[in-house]
């Protein structure tokens, strides 16, 4: 899998991969030549007393550096310019598909897993390719020209590269094999503790509430003591793999001056020769080194490949439609057609043969137990999942057909959560359509009943708001998102019990506010407070997934007994009269 993705998303950078692998033998050629010219200034220029010698293959030794040191740094300059666009492009590819996701898709991976997988996963591969451009590909170049010219120096002290490089790698290999199971687990225990620390930083208020400070410490602990301890494993090893690579650099180098001594001795072997031996002997033991060091990166890459692979391949619950219908007329009607929806692994259906129309000018509550479905109802509109049987429709099209943004256009959502994002309270409400004036934020504050609290702030419509609108009260919030959706001025409201957290006054004040605004619109109400619905032309009751009853209040006061239930739970006997 790892390959294929550095196949699929490194192909944009075809020219300068090559130019890096032309810089690197260019820079790697460079760097084994310089011993050989060394060698040349010992023996043919320091033993000789030549000095005119010594400049001029002193000078040509410079050349060379100059040449591997210019090289190296246009390698690794492109080398990083592909390893920064890669790890864009995936960022991007994986933002998008996680944004094509329907509410099922992203509750199976779970929200801490996504953000993994789009920072650090694609962190990893990343780093391997940065690596993979600077370490593996000089590698088996310097491994395999420093045995030729190493050899070209002397054949006597062949058996030393013989015995160093397999000791070396067999030994790497072995600190390798230990650190690779822990490898494969990080990434997991970073998934577990971005999990548990992003519970705790969203739930705070509850963790305080019911005095659980020191139980959300001890799952914190739990999880950091377990990515602690796979990373100190890891790091121990870590931390026996560079003495060992120096005591066998040591060892080499040691038996080099000891029996290419006793060879200089013997009158086999010039002094330059066995310098540039040695010279040649440690660039083969460093290329095998990078070579084993980079085996670390590839099976930790190679997880993370398959992670961000695992999100890139999974294909929306909600696809795109086959023949797409890309214009609709203005009769803002939604209509739901014997609708039947189940989740997957679900013994029953969530909703069963459901069929109601919601026409433009009308109001259509839907009230039901907790439970009962009314917000998997409400979210077969706007396709946040799809029907598993019978037809949800918007202006007698099937929504399955229509293009995704014609059909988002058409529909204000205001969430039984009324997110905010960061930013301020003006950025925030033209979320859905930035070109909206002044004029128009204050109008749409006025309907939603945040006019007051907005004009108190101390910058108003530029007042800064905290991520999540953690910065305003919860009913504050509501009403804002409701004037982000009134902003948008759409063809067909959907309101998902987003009264809740209203007190009856504004509740009621709200209500007559949005009256004469959706008078064109087709609206459909989702709400727990019978209060909130008692004038909607159509109100819907569910039971189990099942509309157990359809009319107006009075109609269903008399004749349904779960709508009886439901009011008489909520209402006095005064108010019920």
């Amino acid at each position: 899998m790892l390959l294929r993705l550095l196949t699929t998303y490194l192909r944009p950078y075809r020219t300068w991969l090559l130019g890096v692998l032309t810089l690197q033998f260019v820079a790697t050629i460079a760097s084994l030549y310089l011993p050989s010219l060394n060698a040349d200034i010992i023996d043919q220029g320091v033993a000789l007393g030549d000095t005119s010698y010594i400049l001029r293959t002193g000078m040509a030794m410079l050349a060379v550096a100059l040449a591997q040191v210019v090289a190296t740094v246009a390698a690794v300059y492109l080398g990083a310019r592909c390893a920064m666009g890669l790890g864009r492009d995936l960022r991007a590819a994986v933002f998008h598909r996680v944004g094509s996701f329907s509410s099922r898709e992203v509750a199976h991976f779970g929200a801490p897993s996504l953000i993994t997988r789009t920072t650090n996963d694609v962190q990893q591969v990343q780093m391997l390719v940065l690596l993979s451009s600077t370490m593996m590909v000089t590698a088996p170049i310097m491994m395999m020209g420093g045995v030729v010219m190493a050899l070209r120096e002397d054949l006597g002290l062949s058996w030393l590269v013989g015995i160093s490089a397999p000791a070396l790698l067999v030994s790497l290999g072995f600190v390798i094999s230990r650190m690779l199971p822990g490898y494969r687990f990080m990434q997991a225990r970073v998934d577990a503790i971005n999990k548990t620390v992003r519970e705790q930083i969203t739930g705070i208020r509850v963790v305080r509430a019911f005095v659980r400070e020191a139980f959300e410490t001890s799952r914190f602990d739990t999880a950091n003591l377990d990515l602690t301890t796979v990373a100190l494993s890891v790091g121990r090893w870590m931390a026996v793999m560079f003495p060992l690579v120096f005591l066998i650099l040591n060892l080499s180098s040691v038996a080099v001056l000891w029996f290419g001594g006793q060879r200089v001795d013997a009158g086999q072997m010039q002094i330059g020769s066995m310098t540039a031996f040695l010279a040649y002997l440690i660039q083969i033991l460093i290329a095998v080194m990078m070579a084993t060091f980079m085996l670390v990166m590839v099976p930790r890459a190679a997880v993370s490949a398959d992670r961000i692979s695992e999100v890139l391949h999974t294909e929306s619950s909600v696809p795109p439609p086959v023949a797409v219908v890309t214009t609709l007329g203005e009769r803002a009607t939604a209509r739901f057609s014997d609708v039947e929806f189940s989740y997957p692994g679900a013994s029953d259906p969530v909703l069963r043969g459901v069929s109601f129309g919601v026409a433009r000018g009308q109001t259509t509550a839907i009230i039901g137990s907790t439970g009962a479905g009314k917000t998997t109802l409400l979210g077969l509109v706007p396709r946040l999942f799809d029907v598993t049987g019978g037809a949800v429709s918007v202006d007698g099209v099937d929504v399955r057909r229509l293009d995704p943004e014609l059909l988002w256009s058409k529909i204000g959502l205001v969430p039984q959560q009324g997110y905010l994002f960061s930013g301020t309270v003006a950025s925030n409400l033209r979320y859905g359509r930035p070109d909206a004036t002044e004029a128009e934020l204050w109008a749409a504050l006025e309907t939603a009943q945040a006019r007051a609290f907005v004009e108190a702030m101390p910058d108003r419509l530029e007042t800064p708001m905290a991520q999540g609108g953690t910065n305003v009260s919860g009913g504050q919030r509501q009403r804002l998102a409701i004037a982000r959706a009134l902003i948008r001025k759409p063809e067909i409201y959907l309101f998902d019990d987003s009264f809740s957290a209203l007190d009856l006054a504004t509740d009621r004040r709200l209500r007559q506010a949005l009256a004469p605004v959706t008078r064109d619109a087709a609206v459909i109400v989702v709400a727990q407070r019978v209060s909130t619905i008692v004038d909607a032309d159509q109100i819907i009751v569910l039971e189990d997934g099942v509309v157990v009853g359809r009319g107006r209040h009075d109609d269903l006061l008399a004749g349904c007994g779960t709508y009886q239930e439901i009011v008489t739970s909520q209402l006095s006997a005064e108010e019920r009269a």
